[in-house]
């Protein structure tokens, strides 16, 4: 295990990993383009292949989560609603506190095989970035410019476009709009007491109206609020990179079913709904803080062995020609082409470094710090 250990933190596996994701991604995204004609034809089929066109891309970092890093996620949840979970339409609000925290999501997709399906809330820029931006776009990913005269129109039709949606999907919000740092929470505390609502300890305040505006437009096609609450054991800090080095982590995610039917439909009941929801997120993860678990159960939900399949087939693919090339390089003794070749690689981790240095916390939006309070998606 020591052996295997020192070989997940060697760069040399990290540049071979971001290679079959980044041409891998690239070649899924030529294919996705290339289903546009089918659009006019049979919408419904081009959902369907991109689906599972999507879950190529996407699976491939649950793959480097479950199966390279080994990080153990355990559920606790009322045993009687799990079978539920992948059955139906669904809004999932998480909490923003950590560099993985969207990445536990996927897995808790991919265990409920809704993963090539599921949808979040995005910053319309990334729908320009190639591989995750470009297979959201396909994947009718809803976008926000974060700005509420602008968004509360097209994303209200973003909405509307899924009801008809073939399969069933998550809707993955952060309602807290920006990860938690103890900057955005002291901004957002002041910003509870001005407007004479509860203190939070473990989160920021909620973003009501994107909540509201969802759940507006998902009436009578997402049947229940899957509200998600994740820690990680031994006052863990994951990071991507992190992972990307093999450590293992354990996450602990508490998620509670509630039938859509019980969220208000009017928008001010529906925020103080949202704030309630936000103080029991925070009492349950104070309960972990003291226990160190969830209140309930703890229900069995195993990885799944297709995201290392879709890997290993990748991998196979890209790999071989990749080696074949540099051994070609290296036999024909042009320096030319080797500088080249030595060259690309450098970009490509630097590249690579820079995306993840954007999961990073410390390197997190500035949303909620210096947005001007008429352009936020406020309480």
């Amino acid at each position: 295990m020591g052996l295997l250990k020192l070989l997940k933190s060697q760069f040399l596996c990290h540049l071979l990993i971001c290679y079959v994701f980044l041409v891998s991604g690239i070649i899924i995204n030529l294919l996705q383009i290339g289903t546009s004609p089918l659009w006019l034809v049979s919408k419904q089929l081009a959902r369907r292949i991109n689906i599972r066109l999507g879950y190529c891309i996407s699976s491939q970092m649950v793959a480097a989560l479950d199966w390279w890093s080994g990080t153990e996620c355990t559920l606790y949840t009322d045993p009687k609603t799990s079978p539920l979970y992948g059955k139906e339409n669904a809004i999932v609000v998480l909490n923003h506190s950590y560099d993985i925290d969207f990445l536990c999501g996927w897995a808790f997709c991919d265990r409920f095989r809704v993963l090539g399906s599921s949808k979040v809330l995005a910053k319309h820029e990334l729908s320009y970035v190639p591989v995750i931006g470009w297979m959201w776009y396909f994947l009718e990913i809803v976008f926000c410019k974060r700005k509420w005269e602008e968004d509360r129109r097209t994303v209200a039709q973003s909405l509307q476009n899924l009801r008809d949606y073939p399969e069933n999907y998550w809707f993955l919000l952060f309602c807290e709009g920006t990860r938690f740092t103890p900057k955005k929470h002291q901004i957002s505390m002041q910003v509870a007491e001005s407007k004479g609502l509860p203190k939070l300890k473990y989160h920021l305040l909620p973003r009501t109206k994107g909540f509201w505006v969802t759940v507006q437009n998902l009436r009578g096609t997402a049947a229940a609020v899957y509200d998600s609450t994740l820690n990680f054991r031994n006052n863990e800090v994951p990071t991507l990179l992190g992972v990307l080095n093999g450590k293992k982590y354990h996450a602990d995610l508490y998620v509670r079913r509630i039938p859509l039917e019980s969220v208000p439909e009017d928008e001010a009941e529906c925020s103080s709904w949202l704030h309630k929801l936000y103080q029991e997120k925070d009492s349950f993860q104070q309960h972990y803080a003291q226990t160190e678990r969830f209140p309930g159960p703890a229900v069995s939900s195993p990885r799944r062995p297709w995201p290392l399949i879709n890997w290993l087939f990748w991998a196979c693919l890209l790999l071989y020609p990749l080696g074949l090339l540099l051994a070609q390089l290296t036999t024909s003794g042009s320096m030319l082409a080797i500088s080249v070749a030595v060259a690309l690689c450098s970009a490509v981790s630097l590249g690579v470094r820079w995306m993840i240095g954007q999961t990073e916390i410390d390197r997190g939006s500035n949303y909620g710090i210096n947005i001007q309070p008429s352009l936020k998606w406020t309480t």
